[in-house]
């Protein structure tokens, strides 16, 4: 057979040898994966959750979007993190002490001239006391803001402002850090990412101040109530206790940490849940140290034995370190962020305009620093 190309004639087995059949090119390996890379549960399936949408995907190979674990774990241990805590409540139940216990050092109430054999002074005013603590090559930067001898005066009204007021304080100063043209790398952080609230061991209920303090605390921080020195209780002093100062709360309005609204799914409904029925947590706080079958534990001496701190079965001080460093501390840094910060700041900018310079007076508290 034969086709017409114009005014000649060619076989068709000619005009079809003279074009070249596509170039069939190997289909390039997929890397492998690196050994040092522990996988997660599954790495050939990508899906949407939490991203806003989009379809699900299945990858052909292995990408490394996995690592971003590792790099972040990587940049924390070399910046560190800032985390600030607060202890409010009336002298003599223990703050000092408990957060000393929490953090296994002596940060609370350092000073030049105090030794562990000392008693620890009494508050008369907001401080501040930073030190840098470290644990697998993380260092964090720990501030512990104590507060004044709260409750203990004969008129208690209004007694509340001066801490409310060193919140905001806070937010103001990063706020001034954040909106500046040329502006740190690094902000320094001195809000408030957390407030333990001591309530005395009454066995009864709470007082009025306790309910007013709390009131006004809980919308500009986050709020977590705890009985102290809850060893002076019966057990089933305790518990009845417990239950209701919850109901009290609940009867108030008072949010505290974690919030129900915040929960961002069911995982975290669940572990919030049990978290929020433990609320308020019976502590006991104690920095020295005695032998208990062969074995040296913290606790605190009476004449029928030693309470000890981290037994479960004694307090429920394990279940609070839990809580606030080995699960949610993170949690803490961003609900002071993204909610509390970002609340103070809408109405900052927006009572000022948006535009115009901020001003205010500096911190009145004082600050250490071993950093």
């Amino acid at each position: 057979m034969v086709q017409s190309m114009g005014n000649t004639y060619c076989p068709l087995e000619i005009v079809m040898s003279a074009v070249a059949p596509p170039e069939v090119r190997p289909k390039p390996a997929v890397p492998a994966k690196p050994s040092h890379v522990v996988p997660p549960p599954s790495t050939a399936h990508m899906g949407s959750h939490g991203l806003g949408g989009g379809s699900a995907s299945t990858l052909l190979g292995y990408i490394g979007i996995d690592t971003i674990i590792q790099q972040m774990r990587k940049k924390t241990m070399k910046t560190g993190f800032d985390f600030n805590i607060m202890t409010v409540g009336h002298s003599g139940l223990g703050k000092s002490t408990l957060v000393n216990t929490l953090f296994k050092s002596q940060i609370s109430r350092k000073n030049a001239g105090w030794s562990r054999e000392e008693k620890i002074p009494k508050t008369v005013e907001i401080k501040s006391v930073s030190s840098v603590i470290e644990e697998g090559g993380v260092k964090m930067k720990l501030t512990v803001i104590d507060t004044p001898g709260f409750g203990d005066q004969i008129n208690n009204e209004n007694c509340w402002e001066p801490i409310s007021k060193y919140i905001g304080e806070q937010y103001e100063k990063f706020l001034k850090e954040e909106i500046n043209i040329t502006r740190k790398k690094r902000i320094p952080d001195t809000r408030v990412h957390c407030c333990l609230y001591f309530i005395s061991p009454t066995g009864h209920s709470l007082r009025q101040l306790d309910v007013e303090f709390m009131k006004r605390l809980t919308s500009m921080a986050n709020v977590i109530p705890v009985i102290a020195k809850s060893d002076t209780l019966t057990p089933e002093e305790k518990n009845e206790f417990k239950q209701r100062v919850r109901k009290e709360l609940e009867m108030n309005g008072i949010e505290f940490y974690p919030q129900k609204e915040f929960d961002e799914d069911m995982e975290d409904k669940s572990e919030n849940d049990k978290i929020r029925e433990a609320v308020p947590f019976a502590v006991v706080g104690s920095d020295k140290e005695y032998q208990v079958n062969n074995k040296r534990v913290l606790g605190r001496k009476t004449p029928w034995g030693v309470v000890e701190v981290e037994n479960p079965n004694h307090c429920e001080f394990a279940q609070l370190r839990d809580f606030l460093i080995r699960s949610h501390l993170q949690d803490l840094k961003e609900v002071t962020h993204n909610i509390y910060y970002e609340t103070y700041r809408a109405k900052r900018l927006n009572d000022n305009g948006g535009l115009h310079p901020l001003t205010s007076s500096a911190p009145t508290e004082t600050a250490e620093s071993n950093v």
